[in-house]
């Protein structure tokens, strides 16, 4: 029964009706639990045999570091995300993993995932559906960063976690608890911390949503999801394809 109402499991739900085999992996790949402080570095780019893990509390996120020392955060990560999947594969991490908040998350090493696929391929079908859905939010980001102007691009972020959290149980249409900073949005979406503070002042006084006090709150979603073209297909989560 935990195993059936953690966050992943109801994560990789969306796509496929998991059966008891799954959930049986999916319980295997929890065995390696741990707890890590906010700020810890769980994956470095560079490293070698890195293992993946699954985030299973809190938030995190992947981000690369450029030579001036500056950072691009490429994604955040909330409970039902993997850590890392690509580590396991490619012979060399090609980014770095940070703790924003204190999390919970299980380590996954590359013969627990290829065993557990070798014994459950429906599972191993959902986790590619994971990680393509990962790829598009990807190129949604390019998108954000390329072409949308700073208040199309903080409203489609927004609307993008509160989509994600709805998935797992831990927002709603409402709004959702939301522990990141100006500092982490001015990384992700390539603004200063003085833009985001302004960006988010106007969307404020323009009644569509407010982030004040760690608590992101959709005044007027419909307007909102109307000013950023916000569009749920790409996240492809309305209900099981494969039963």
């Amino acid at each position: 029964m935990q195993m059936l109402q953690s966050p992943l499991t109801r994560k990789l739900s969306a796509f496929v009706a998991l059966s008891g085999t799954d959930l049986e992996t999916l319980a295997r790949f929890h065995r390696r639990r741990r707890s890590f402080l906010a700020g810890h570095e769980l994956i470095h780019e560079g490293q070698k045999n890195q293992s993946a893990f699954i985030l299973a509390e809190g938030w995190a996120c992947s981000y690369k570091m450029l030579p001036d020392g500056e950072r691009q955060i490429v994604d955040f990560q909330v409970p039902g995300d993997f850590l890392g999947l690509r580590s396991v594969l490619f012979r060399t991490t090609d980014h770095s993993v940070e703790a924003v908040t204190r999390i919970e998350a299980s380590e996954v090493l590359a013969t627990d995932i290829l065993d557990g696929f070798a014994t459950a391929p429906r599972l191993a079908t959902a986790v590619l559906w994971a990680a393509s859905r990962d790829e598009a939010m990807v190129v949604e980001h390019l998108v954000n960063l390329g072409r949308r102007s700073a208040e199309m691009r903080m409203a489609h972020f927004l609307l993008e976690l509160g989509a994600r959290l709805k998935l797992v149980g831990i927002g709603d249409k409402t709004g959702f608890d939301c522990p990141l900073t100006q500092y982490h949005l001015a990384d992700a979406l390539g603004l200063s911390a003085v833009h985001v503070n302004r960006v988010l002042r106007h969307l404020r006084e323009e009644g569509l949503v407010k982030f004040q006090k760690g608590r992101v709150s959709f005044i007027d979603f419909d307007g909102l999801t109307a000013l950023a073209g916000f569009d749920t297909d790409y996240l492809d989560q309305d209900g099981p394809l494969l039963r």
